[in-house]
């Protein structure tokens, strides 16, 4: 299924200056949402208690918190709706500080007054180990894109890789504030999509790459604008329809999904949507930004390609016992 003609190549580096001048604008906001409002983190980074309370009719969440409060554990507990209103969660900062104390025991006795209820979950995670995964999960980001900087560079070629890792830095900058933005909690759910992001967005881009390195080699305009502009045009079919069958996959499972849920889908929404984006208008301008020479890879090409026929040669004489 084609959506576009590939005979009249799209000016899209045209549009280049524009898309990027909204990126920047994107990613300084979200940055600057990072410095001034940070994330949200939930329990599996923050450290403390989360109970998650069922009732069998709409939770009654001024009894809650007024019953709460006669314990000082609990005095100031965070108490939302989850979901649907008869469910509530309930989060403290803090963890018991002894392991055998049952925490869904102590809480189903002080909401004993507020009507039929089960506690369906308890999450204890310490101050300390919250620490510990924050640390972890930021060191996995790190090292996951100093990999495909380098898995890139051997690919490919130097400005290839930074326009790669330029793209998904720009990636999950924007996703990180929309995460602020919305006031998502961040947990190892959000953790897990934002790494998948970096999956997904590296696969487009390296799809764009490519086709834009077939383009180089085959297309005999020598503007790397033209090349880039003709090569993207050839995949943009296949980009859209690819993206836009993810999208409408992951907000399935975004509505149907309920709130437990709703995070890392969330994330995945966005950086579909923004991945897509910049593999075609991030991540190809920045090779002419970066001045790529399309007659210096030419050139290394037919060199490569003579070597390898040396070799060939030599091999077919070595078996002929000529050489």
């Amino acid at each position: 299924m084609e959506l576009f003609n590939y005979k009249k190549p799209i000016n899209l580096m045209g549009m280049s200056r524009k898309f990027g001048i909204l990126s920047i604008v994107l990613v300084l906001l979200s940055w600057g949402l990072l410095a001034t409002k940070g994330f949200n983190y939930g329990i599996d980074f923050a450290g403390g208690t989360l109970i998650q309370v069922k009732y069998d009719k709409k939770a009654p969440i001024a009894k809650i918190r007024e019953d709460l409060k006669q314990n000082p554990l609990y005095k100031n507990a965070n108490v939302t709706y989850f979901g649907g209103e008869d469910e509530v969660v309930i989060r403290i900062k803090s963890s018991p500080s002894s392991v055998n104390k049952d925490i869904g025991e102590e809480v189903s006795g002080l909401l004993k007054d507020t009507g039929k209820l089960e506690i369906r979950r308890v999450d204890i995670v310490g101050a300390s180990i919250g620490a510990e995964f924050r640390n972890k999960g930021l060191m996995a980001m790190v090292l996951a894109i100093l990999g495909i900087l380098v898995y890139v560079s051997v690919r490919f070629e130097w400005r290839f890789a930074a326009a790669s890792v330029l793209a998904l830095v720009h990636d999950v900058s924007i996703a990180s504030g929309a995460i602020i933005l919305f006031n998502v909690e961040v947990n190892l759910d959000i953790l897990a999509a934002l790494l998948t992001l970096l999956g997904y967005s590296l696969n487009d881009t390296i799809i764009v790459f490519d086709r834009i390195r077939e383009g180089i080699r085959g297309i005999k305009n020598p503007d790397l604008t033209g090349i880039i502009n003709e090569s993207v045009t050839r995949t943009l079919s296949r980009t859209v329809l690819t993206s836009l069958t993810t999208f409408f996959v992951v907000f399935t499972l975004d509505f149907f999904g309920g709130e437990i849920i709703h995070g890392f889908s969330f994330t995945l929404l966005v950086g579909i949507i923004v991945g897509t984006y910049s593999s075609i208008f991030v991540a190809s301008p920045i090779l002419l930004w970066l001045g790529f020479d399309v007659k210096g890879f030419r050139a290394k090409e037919a060199e490569k390609l003579k070597r390898e026929k040396e070799k060939e040669k030599m091999r077919a004489q070595y078996e002929q016992g000529t050489l």
